[in-house]
């Protein structure tokens, strides 16, 4: 366990981190117990956002620490570890090559700010497997920098699911490609499987996999939102993250009928292109009426009539599009 909260942290040592490891190649973490990483203090700092009126935050301090980081590493296995509560992320990795996890139980609560399962940032030739992750934020973002990513039999939820990003933050360039997200449940979460962008980014994601995905009462099931913005407006630009080649395969199960089942949202000035349904069924997890997807500017092709049918998703490629985003990955 960490110490109780902010004014128990030690004075002069970081606030952003826990336990941290650096430059090591060729390390095994593993092993039975529990990581409790006391988080209650932190989430209820005034800078978080908060249950009351609009989500409100006040300024602040609001450092708060990853509960395990590992930076610069390589050949690392983190297996059979159960850690519940982390004050922000419960893991991430920066900066890493061979990263294998398996068997991870994370838990914290479904109001916890900011409780991200596992973090990928910067990090490449990732396997996640056979994990339970139940948390306040995602249970699993990968972040930019990140390419060939597999994960597969994963449990995930209540959460915000899966994500891709959020990328492109502050006009940034956001490169992510070859990520398999395979033979999974994601249940009771905000989001299902997500790729989301901010506004003024650039770079690309692309050769993106989502196979074999139950979902159980999840808002969003499948989610493209290249207008992410964590504040009430943000405005529109012409740069975004060129977003490619992303298939959404045997993905069935219920939704919250409080949004569409899908929604694909892309940049006004930079399309979607070539994302590809095949055996798609999402029904919704209460009453009878079937709300029709959301499309914007998204270019794709149906293999098989989904459920819904997604008639709003263009045929085709657009006739132009800005060359120099893609090419800057």
């Amino acid at each position: 366990m960490p110490p109780d909260g902010p004014d128990s942290w030690p004075k002069g040592v970081s606030k952003k981190q826990w336990l941290v490891f650096y430059r090591i190649d060729g390390m095994s973490m593993q092993g039975g117990g529990l990581i409790d990483g006391k988080g209650e203090k932190w989430w209820n700092l005034p800078c978080k956002p908060h249950k009351g009126i609009n989500g409100t935050t006040l300024p602040g301090p609001c450092d708060s620490p990853v509960a395990i980081r590992f930076f610069m590493s390589s050949n690392l296995t983190v297996q059979g570890l159960k850690i519940k509560n982390s004050p922000l992320f419960h893991f991430r990795f920066d900066s890493c090559r061979g990263v294998h996890v398996d068997s991870l139980y994370i838990k914290a609560p479904p109001q916890s700010p900011n409780t991200d399962g596992i973090h990928i940032e910067n990090t490449n030739d990732v396997t996640i497997r056979n994990s339970i992750i139940s948390n306040g934020d995602d249970c699993i973002s990968i972040g930019a920098g990140c390419f060939n990513v597999d994960i597969r039999n994963m449990t995930c939820g209540p959460s915000h699911g899966i994500s891709i990003g959020s990328l492109g933050f502050r006009n940034s360039r956001a490169c992510v490609s070859n990520i398999t997200v395979s033979d999974s449940t994601i249940k009771y979460s905000d989001n299902g499987v997500r790729i989301k962008t901010w506004q003024g980014g650039f770079g690309a994601v692309s050769k993106i996999n989502f196979n074999n995905i139950r979902m159980e009462s999840v808002r969003n099931p499948i989610i493209l939102d290249q207008y992410y913005c964590s504040t009430k407006s943000c405005a529109n630009q012409t740069s975004a993250v060129y977003i490619s080649d992303v298939m959404y395969s045997n993905i069935k199960g219920t939704y919250d009928v409080r949004s569409p089942p899908m929604h694909l949202a892309c940049s006004n000035s930079v399309p979607c292109t070539n994302l590809t349904f095949l055996d798609v069924e999402l029904y919704p997890a209460q009453g009878q009426k079937i709300l029709e997807p959301f499309c914007w500017n998204a270019y794709g092709a149906l293999r098989t009539l989904t459920i819904p049918p997604v008639f709003c998703l263009l045929e085709g490629t657009p006739q132009s599009l800005p060359s120099s985003d893609a090419d800057q990955c």
